[in-house]
């Protein structure tokens, strides 16, 4: 709870971001297995989540069944390790980046996933609070980039979440407790913590605020663009957006953008991503997943296809949302590529 900001989006006297620690665990003996989603998260995405996937079935999916491989609680295993942020992308929320972040877990990471309320479609809180209900969902409706002054402020609150979640974390390793309402933590966490290796990766506008927070806070050390545009919105057809400053000057700091062939908005994603690649002392290195389109990064990844074989989505759909690529093939190929880039500059052991 950031008691130095106000909420953006809604008449909140704070700003409130919710995360989810991914850490490997000594023992997982006692502790329950985690969901995927909490139950008032799940009664709430198929009426909200379609609004930005419209490919998405709204009903006959229990988006609370999906249980996960983390338990919660269990005690850090000793060792310091590099720390990863991840930020989701406009209008989703950070459960649908739980493989991902396992996946690097499992190989000696721990991972901060973040929601960013009244962007994330829809995020769960343990408590109400006046002002807002216990499930907060989003203010967006549809794409945010068709609105320059509303993007731009999406784009900011992100990285001054980020900003925030990175000031709590190093709080954590002095050995406070920076939980709002100070639950107890899972013993071991605050040792595991090396915020002097410290990563973050995002998805579209969780890309945008990836290599655009780095640029700006030097306790990051390295950055994935996971497809996320890295200029400003045009103000009227047929002008260029203002670049973000990580793309106009560039940074001396490693970089992945990681694209996919089937990007409907690649040619507009084009113009930023070239102007970072021409910085002549820059370390950033692109790669692309063909046969795949945007929602490729998340879950949804391994889910649609579920739901195409359940008879609850098309084959067409399946494709709008994550292109005909085999998950067999689209998730290992996506973890990696970033565990490798992650293991390169931030390395777990």
């Amino acid at each position: 709870m950031d008691r130095s900001r106000r909420d953006p989006w809604e008449p909140l006297p704070v700003r409130e971001v919710m995360v989810t620690v991914f850490y490997p665990a000594r023992s997982v003996r006692g502790y329950p297995v985690a969901p995927q989603m909490t139950e008032g998260a799940a009664k709430t995405l198929p009426h909200v989540d379609p609004l930005f996937h419209a490919e998405l079935p709204t009903r006959g999916v229990n988006w609370a069944a999906t249980r996960t491989h983390s338990h919660t609680g269990a005690p850090a295993l000793p060792g310091r390790r590099p720390v990863l942020l991840y930020s989701p992308g406009g209008g989703d929320p950070r459960t649908l980046g739980t493989g991902l972040a396992e996946e690097l877990a499992s190989h000696g990471y721990v991972v901060v996933t973040v929601d960013h309320p009244g962007d994330a479609s829809e995020v769960e809180f343990p408590h109400r609070m006046k002002g807002r209900k216990k499930v907060r969902t989003t203010v967006l409706r549809g794409d945010p980039r068709r609105n320059p002054a509303l993007f731009r402020s999406m784009i900011d609150t992100r990285i001054a979440d980020t900003r925030f979640l990175l000031n709590q974390l190093e709080a954590l390793a002095a050995g406070r407790n920076p939980d709002a309402e100070r639950r107890p933590l899972p013993q071991g966490l605050r040792r595991a913590l090396d915020l002097r290796r410290t990563g973050i990766y995002g998805h579209s506008a969780g890309g945008t605020t990836a290599a655009e927070a780095m640029y700006e806070d030097r306790r990051i050390v390295a950055a994935v663009n996971l497809e996320g545009f890295l200029d400003h919105p045009p103000q009227a057809p047929g002008r260029k957006g203002e670049l973000y400053p990580v793309a106009r000057y560039g940074v001396g700091r490693p970089l992945l953008l990681l694209g996919t062939a089937g990007f409907r908005y690649q040619k507009e994603l084009e113009r930023s991503w070239s102007a970072m690649l021409a910085h002549p002392h820059g370390r950033t290195c692109r790669h692309q997943l063909d046969q795949a389109t945007h929602g490729v990064f998340t879950d949804y990844a391994a889910i649609a296809p579920q739901l195409q074989s359940a008879g609850l989505m098309t084959a067409d759909n399946r494709n709008k949302l994550v292109g005909a690529i085999d998950p067999a093939v689209s998730v290992p190929l996506l973890r990696g590529y970033v565990r490798s880039f992650f293991g390169r500059h931030l390395p777990a052991h």
